[in-house]
């Protein structure tokens, strides 16, 4: 490394930020999911790309080409992580749907597309409705939403993430 031009050096620098950071933003999701294993095994990695980007930039004289590499592949690495964990898209999601004349419907749709569905009767503001609920991978999601929307473009919808505690039933 001490043979690097500064422009070498900025680079590495650069794609070592990325990685780093990249890998933060999964370690720390996962952190919140509560994988411990998963989390701890990013960390190492993570922590070994931070040392050699850190004393990449520490090596004698500050250059501004690296200081960039550094913090460009910080913010870099921020929204990278956060587009790998998107479409990792890991966990489960409440899918809960208002509709005040499709509910049934919805309900039977999203079970013909291997969804579990509750489905009940509640009164909203204009009167009766049916809510329909369903616990679904995170990864599912845009497939139920468009099951709904395409029978009831109206129906107001709202997802929530969820973490199961016990049993349930998750479509394969």
């Amino acid at each position: 490394m001490d043979t690097m031009t500064p422009l070498l050096a900025g680079l590495f620098v650069f794609v070592m930020r990325v990685a780093d950071m990249s890998l933060d933003t999964l370690r720390l999701l996962f952190v919140i999911r509560g994988r411990k294993l998963l989390a701890g095994s990013i960390g190492v990695i993570q922590a070994t790309v931070f040392i050699l980007a850190v004393s990449t930039v520490l090596k004698g004289p500050l250059d501004p080409l690296t200081v960039a590499g550094y913090s460009l592949g910080f913010g870099t690495g921020i929204v990278i992580g956060i587009i790998a964990e998107q479409r990792l898209a890991l966990g489960h999601n409440m899918l809960r749907v208002y509709s005040p004349s499709s509910g049934a419907v919805i309900a039977a749709a999203l079970r013909a597309a291997n969804f579990a569905v509750t489905e009940f009767v509640a009164h909203g503001r204009d009167g009766e409705i049916t809510v329909v609920n369903s616990a679904i991978a995170r990864r599912d999601t845009a497939k139920a939403q468009t099951i709904v929307k395409e029978i009831d473009p109206g129906a107001f919808i709202t997802v929530d993430e969820i973490q199961p505690l016990q049993r349930g039933y998750f479509r394969h």
